[in-house]
């Protein structure tokens, strides 16, 4: 997560037309500060996508502004990845949660970076817990750190412990492997990154091809011997 400002949400400016209004697409930050913080984003954030693939009534985006309040371009803030459940997939420049039905992001994610101070990090944690987010979690690769919080009467309540926390609105299944967050979906399977899932991809594809040449030479080996593995008979 890039260092923002966030504006207090308390802070009063004045309000004009929502037909004048131009909610900016970008804040001007990078998506990341480093490496290791953006494979977490996109693993994260793909991972989700993936979840959810077949669920057109949930979004989810990485890195994107979201505006909670109408007319006020002021308020504002771009989580690492979020989900919508009640909003359907497609393109956005942001979101605007009073185009989005009311509905603001039920679960946000923040990947820290060094430049990320607590102060920062507990203005984040007021404004997702006025705005109405349910779950939001936090992960520092850095230190390796994992925190989550979870919506109860109106509030962001700390979650005791994370290791083996289930998410209520996700499944999904939080756990550190030393210092490394890894996430696992309702069926067992973890998040993975490209670059693992192309691995994985690529060493199906040469099991399948062992397989097939193993198939091709028994048929030899049958033929060899005077049967025809193709005969009904």
């Amino acid at each position: 997560m890039t260092a923002t400002t966030l504006t207090p949400p308390t802070q009063k400016t004045s309000l004009i037309s929502s037909a004048e209004v131009i909610y900016p697409d970008s804040d001007g930050q990078p998506m990341a500060d480093n490496t290791r913080q953006f494979d977490y984003i996109v693993m994260i954030q793909g991972g989700l996508a993936a979840l959810f693939a077949d669920r057109p009534e949930v979004f989810v985006a990485g890195d994107l502004l979201w505006y909670p309040v109408e007319g006020r371009t002021d308020i504002r803030v771009a989580p690492d990845a979020l989900v919508a459940f009640g909003r359907p997939k497609g393109y956005r420049g942001s979101y605007i949660q009073h185009r989005e039905g009311g509905i603001a992001p039920q679960v946000v994610f923040e990947v820290l970076s060094p430049g990320n101070t607590p102060a920062e990090m507990r203005r984040k944690l007021a404004f997702y817990e006025q705005y109405g987010v349910e779950e939001y979690y936090e992960y520092d690769p850095d230190r390796g750190t994992l925190k989550g919080w979870l919506r109860e009467k109106g509030q962001l309540e700390s979650i005791a412990l994370m290791e083996g926390w289930i998410s209520p609105r996700l499944g999904i299944r939080f756990s550190l492997e030393g210092i490394d967050l890894v996430l696992y979906r309702p069926d067992g399977r973890r998040f993975e990154t490209f670059v693992e899932l192309e691995q994985r991809a690529e060493k199906e594809r040469q099991q399948a091809t062992l397989e097939r040449q193993r198939a091709e030479r028994l048929v030899e080996r049958l033929r060899a011997l005077g049967i025809d593995p193709e005969s009904d008979d």
